[in-house]
C-alpha cells in the first residue's frame, strides 16, 4: 500500500515531535505555513501549541479556509491544541474552530502547566486494542460528544481520543512517546481516501 504525503501544520506548537514520528514511518512530512504547501497534501497534522495562537496565524497566513475545503475530503489530526481547533465548538470566543468533530471541547479542562499528567490509555483502531501512555500538557477535555463520534480512547470514562468520518482528535500528546500506532492509523485513513 504506497504511503500518501503527510503535511504538519508548522506554524506554532510541538510540531517537530510529529515530523520525527512520521519520519519514524518512513514517511517524509510536509511543513505546511501556506495554501500551496497544503495542497500537496494527502493528510494534516495540526500539533499542539497554544490554539489562540494558532487561530491568529492561520488568519494572518490565510490558511483557514483552505483548510476548511482540504479537511472536506482529507482526514485532519489534531493533538491537544489541534483537537481545540477541530472542534465544533470550544468555551473560548479567542479560538476559531474548523468544525471537523462534533465536540465541544473545554481549552484547558484538565488544568494549567502545573497539572500536567501522564495516563495510562487502553485504545483502540479497528478492532485492535493496545496500551500506550498518554501526556496530558495543559490539555482540553471533552465534555460533549455528538452521536457520530467514535471514542477510541477514554479516561474516568471521558473521551481522550475520538473519531469522526476521516478525522481523528486526541487530548494528549502520542508524539511524545514511542508509540507509532495512532500516527500510522492515520495515514491509513490518508491512503484509504486516495484510494477511494
Amino acid at each position: 500500500m504506497v504511503v500518501r504525503h503527510i503535511g504538519v501544520l508548522g506554524l506554532q506548537g510541538a510540531y517537530a515531535k510529529h515530523f520525527a514520528m512520521l519520519n519514524s514511518l518512513n514517511i517524509k512530512p510536509i511543513n505546511v505555513r501556506y495554501s500551496d504547501e497544503l495542497e500537496r497534501c494527502d493528510g494534516l497534522i495540526i500539533p499542539g501549541g497554544e490554539s489562540t495562537t494558532i487561530t491568529k496565524l492561520l488568519e494572518v497566513n490565510q490558511l483557514f479556509d483552505p483548510l476548511v475545503q482540504f479537511a472536506k475530503d482529507k482526514p485532519v489530526f489534531g493533538t491537544c491544541a489541534g483537537m481545540i481547533l477541530m472542534a465544533k465548538s470550544v468555551d473560548d470566543k479567542r479560538v476559531q474552530t474548523l468544525n471537523l468533530i462534533d465536540i465541544f471541547v473545554d481549552r484547558n479542562g484538565y488544568g494549567r502547566q502545573v497539572h500536567s499528567f501522564i495516563n495510562d490509555l487502553d485504545v483502540k483502531l479497528d478492532g485492535n486494542s493496545f496500551s500506550m501512555r498518554g501526556f496530558f500538557i495543559r490539555a482540553p477535555r471533552i465534555l460533549k460528544t455528538g452521536d457520530n463520534v467514535e471514542i477510541l480512547s477514554s479516561i474516568n470514562k471521558e473521551p481522550v481520543l475520538v473519531r469522526q468520518g476521516h478525522h481523528i482528535a486526541c487530548s494528549f500528546h502520542p508524539e511524545l512517546t514511542n508509540e507509532c500506532r495512532i500516527h500510522q492509523y492515520f495515514t491509513t485513513l490518508s491512503t484509504e481516501l486516495s484510494i477511494a
